[in-house]
């Protein structure tokens, strides 16, 4: 059984920054690939960003390219996403997911096996 918790939202004025973790158990961090999606209120959640399970590579949702960074650290069995320049609109849940596909690599979220709780990410104009 893999658990995931996310940690690191809270409240932010546009333009700054917030890191989110993902802290896994279960299975080591490196055998399936790591997501990030959110979810706000009265909307389908969307992709993020996600790191392959090689580690090899990244995939952004165009709206957060050049602004969020996904990674990992085996070590900790944790994916972090750090997030800059931060709008309004990306006030959400924000959730890990593990992708248990040969590369791990999805954007679609039915891809993706086991999910965290999420944590909320609330950006102040």
């Amino acid at each position: 059984q893999v658990q995931l918790v996310e940690s690191g939202g809270g409240l932010v004025q546009a333009g700054g920054s917030l890191r989110l973790s993902c802290a896994t158990s279960g299975r080591p961090i490196s055998t399936y690939g790591m997501g990030w999606f959110r979810q706000a209120p009265g909307k389908e959640r969307e992709f993020v960003a996600v790191l392959s399970r090689s580690g090899g590579s990244t995939y952004y949702a165009d709206s957060v390219k050049g602004r969020f960074t996904i990674s990992r650290d085996n070590a900790k069995n944790t994916v972090y996403l750090q997030m800059n320049s931060l709008k309004p609109e990306e006030t959400a849940v924000y959730h890990c997911a593990t992708d248990p596909t040969r590369v791990g690599a999805s954007p679609l979220r039915w891809s993706y096996d086991y999910w965290g709780q999420g944590t909320q990410v609330t950006v102040s104009s």
